[in-house]
């Protein structure tokens, strides 16, 4: 393995490709949510004619892409390799709705519906494992562009781009809920604008609910600023859906945002406030960021189980479509002053590549939040759902 191709890291988001597939309907029309206090104020979207679902990812679907050969090459410290076998996918009464980072290199301010390559790619990096622990299902949805996210006149949560981002992802949401749950248990996961569209819709539809909140087995919300009231496990973003505190635990929200050391004053990350807080309007009064290592979830320091699309790194060479790296890294969350990250080391005397900040220090490892801790997040899951 060539300690250069970690710097394509950035790839890994939307590694493998595959062929396309989707399906729609009509969206069914349900009831308005219990808003909280800190939800945007609804918009001439909630009014409008709801959209048809069009799903990346769902079961039973030809050519779903969450249902890609897991098959990995572990390589161990010193270098060797041995095969891991792909795991068993289950039907163990538990769904993932999972909803995707910011992808879509379109012109306008929001992407269309159509299933491109890169939905598929990243649907593949940080969705397909958890076939192991659930039934997949991903939404297409109309996000904020890559040409969008940082134009400032769209920046505010109830902006048109915003609103129409998370209309999209809601809408799905209650599709699934009305035509396909079934009384299943549900885990959510998202990613980066993905994760402050899940972090809205929990304080939209599942937060005030109590009915709804039954089904919520665990929440994955990676690199969105999930917050809670300082020193608490609640209280910020959600105020009855709290921070897991041990494993197994369910009902419950893993949150971080992962970097070498601590983030600098311009992050946009693991500060209340800033960065992608701005799209699921979150407030940075008497709040911090939140932090629960998936590796350690009671707290302290554990090795991360890695798992990157080997077409993400093409200078190396393997015969299976993942790369797993076991114990390359060990996690910990941090806290000081202002800002909260998910520090992540490099185990020393390692043979296999290091991590670089793709981005620059204000993102740190944020395009590899999911895969640097992809097996703990997939056992996390497993221990949430074992007992209901």
């Amino acid at each position: 393995m060539k300690r250069a191709c970690i710097a394509l890291l950035m790839a890994a988001a939307v590694a493998a490709g595959c062929s396309s597939g989707s399906t729609h309907r009509d969206v069914a029309k349900s009831p308005a949510p219990v808003e909280s206090p800190t939800s945007p104020a609804p918009s001439a979207l909630a009014t409008a004619a709801p959209e048809k679902t069009v799903w990346l990812c769902r079961p039973g679907m030809p050519s779903d892409p969450c249902t890609t050969d897991l098959t990995a090459t572990a390589v161990s410290a010193n270098g060797d390799r041995h095969i891991e076998k792909a795991p068993r996918a289950v039907d163990n009464g538990v769904d993932c709705f999972y909803v995707y980072p910011t992808v879509s290199t379109e012109s306008g301010a929001n992407a269309d519906l159509r299933v491109q390559p890169v939905e598929r790619r990243t649907a593949i990096a940080q969705a397909a494992r958890f076939l192991s622990v659930c039934r997949v299902w991903a939404p297409m949805y109309r996000q904020r562009t890559t040409s969008d996210l940082f134009n400032l006149a769209d920046g505010a949560p109830d902006s048109l781009p915003n609103q129409t981002a998370f209309a999209s992802v809601e809408a799905a949401w209650r599709d699934y809920l009305a035509h396909d749950n079934n009384g299943r248990r549900v885990v959510l996961i998202g990613h980066s604008q993905g994760a402050s569209m899940l972090i809205r819709l929990i304080r939209a539809d599942i937060d005030q609910s109590p009915a709804v909140r039954a089904k919520l087995a665990l929440a994955i919300l990676l690199g969105g600023n999930v917050t809670v009231a300082d020193g608490k496990l609640i209280g910020g973003s959600f105020q009855h859906v709290p921070l897991c505190s041990r494993r197994g635990e369910s009902g419950c929200v893993i949150a971080y945002s992962s970097f070498p050391s601590q983030p600098p004053v311009y992050t946009l990350f693991g500060r209340a406030g800033a960065g992608v807080s701005l799209l699921s309007g979150e407030s940075a009064t008497n709040r911090q960021v939140a932090c629960v290592n998936p590796a350690a979830i009671g707290g302290g320091v554990a090795p991360l189980l890695t798992y990157f699309p080997s077409s993400s790194l093409p200078g190396v060479h393997v015969t299976t479509p993942w790369i797993a790296a076991p114990g390359r890294f060990t996690a910990q969350c941090k806290h000081n002053g202002t800002v909260t990250w998910l520090q992540v080391t490099t185990r020393p005397n390692d043979k296999r590549p290091g991590i670089k900040e793709n981005l620059g220090p204000a993102w740190g490892y944020h395009v590899a939040d999911l895969n640097l801790a992809l097996g703990n997040l997939v056992d996390d899951v497993a221990a949430a759902t074992a007992h209901r």
